[in-house]
């Protein structure tokens, strides 16, 4: 087990009617003025927007609004938001919604916190923030994770770029998770969600390390109970039991607890965020479903093992010891069949990319041919056209 760091400073309030605890918890952090950010339509069709400014005002809170996130965030309304913040002297951001909105709410705290640093440069990787506003969220979409991760997604709609970037600053002072809110999730949504959720701890466990079977047994718990989960929510989207899940396991998926000891890449990701940085319209989960099978058809031969495992331990699968490729080749199958059933695309053209694109992709990707992406194995500029070629 390699040496880790295990920092999870955000407080999570879990379970029915948490969210009218929202005022009370941001006076807590200090907040006397809040940014009250969203996407679409949503929060506000649903009265739960109109109930957030109930609670602020109750505890004589200060709030400015600002909506219009959109899947996939851009930078655009992160300008807006910062300057709308520093106009209006806001010191607390707080989120209503999923991980986009999250994530536009993480970029414009780092953005106000440090005022002389183009925001951009944060997910350029140029500089990094050195503090950020105080922040929480409301969760109504169990997906991304992004309420207890150290990461932030931005798309540069100018360039067609999707990046994301880690920090500290990143990290929520809490989120409120409660899986009523969610009950209007479609079906399409929430099968992304359970691919998103799946997959950040599915990347985890494919990263190199040994001796990890606490972390191993916990990644593969979370990994079958969003299986499940996803499932359950789909054919019963009032399933209180399998919203609950599912919204517990965005949170733990990606707050580092399922990687620890092993060292974290999450290569299907990177290829998506060309995908979904390139064609703003389609979903994030349903660009990693569509990808993952060819990633693992690439490189499972650098670690057998590692495929074994997860084909016995996540899809109860009998190892053939005679001919152990037939067994990964098997998993895979099953976790591609899974994204099946559940409606999710499993190839690059069912999302509507077009084939000349493919090339451009494995370009930005490999960030024009200068970045490998760790793991198994080291994925060069040749290696990621291969991948979406395979995938297409």
């Amino acid at each position: 087990m390699n040496n880790f760091i295990y920092h999870t400073p955000t407080k999570v309030y879990f379970g029915k009617d948490e969210e009218f605890k929202v005022g009370k918890i941001i006076k807590e952090y200090g907040g006397t003025k809040v940014l009250i950010h969203y996407g679409g339509g949503s929060a506000v069709k649903s009265g739960l927007l109109d109930r957030v400014k109930e609670c602020l005002s109750d505890v004589g809170l200060e709030y400015v609004e600002l909506g219009g996130v959109k899947p996939n965030p851009e930078l655009p309304l992160v300008r807006k938001g910062i300057e709308l913040c520093i106009k209006e002297n806001v010191d607390f951001v707080l989120a209503v919604g999923g991980g986009s909105v999250i994530d536009s709410a993480k970029d414009i705290a780092n953005g106000v916190a440090n005022p002389d640093i183009d925001v951009y440069e944060f997910t350029k990787k140029t500089v990094a923030p050195q503090k950020t506003l105080p922040k929480g969220v409301i969760l109504t979409l169990a997906a991304a994770g992004s309420e207890m991760s150290a990461s932030c997604v931005i798309t540069n709609p100018e360039t067609g770029e999707k990046r994301g970037y880690n920090s500290v600053c990143n990290r929520m002072d809490f989120a409120i998770e409660n899986p009523e809110l969610t009950y209007t999730v479609n079906k399409y949504q929430t099968a992304c969600g359970a691919v998103d959720i799946a997959m950040h701890t599915m990347e985890r466990y494919f990263c190199p390390g040994t001796d990890t079977y606490l972390t191993d047994s916990i990644a593969e718990s979370v990994i079958k109970s969003v299986l499940k989960a996803g499932v359950d929510a789909i054919n019963n989207p009032y399933d209180y039991s399998a919203r609950a899940n599912m919204m517990w396991a965005s949170s733990l998926a990606h707050n580092d607890l399922t990687h620890c000891g092993r060292e974290f890449s999450l290569p299907v990701h990177q290829f998506e965020h060309e995908v979904s940085g390139m064609y703003t319209e389609i979903t994030h989960g349903a660009g990693l479903a569509a990808l993952w099978a060819s990633w693992a058809r690439y490189v499972y031969k650098a670690n057998i093992p590692r495929f074994l495992q997860f084909a016995h331990n996540v899809w109860n699968i009998d190892i053939d010891f005679e001919n152990q490729e037939k067994t990964v080749i098997k998993a895979i199958k099953m976790q591609e069949d899974y994204y099946k059933s559940i409606g999710m695309p499993t190839s690059l053209k069912e999302l509507g990319i077009k084939p000349e694109d493919l090339e451009p992709l494995a370009y930005k990707c490999s960030f024009g041919k200068t970045r490998v992406l760790d793991g198994y194995m080291k994925l060069g500029y040749d290696d990621m056209l291969n991948i979406y070629k395979m995938a297409y």
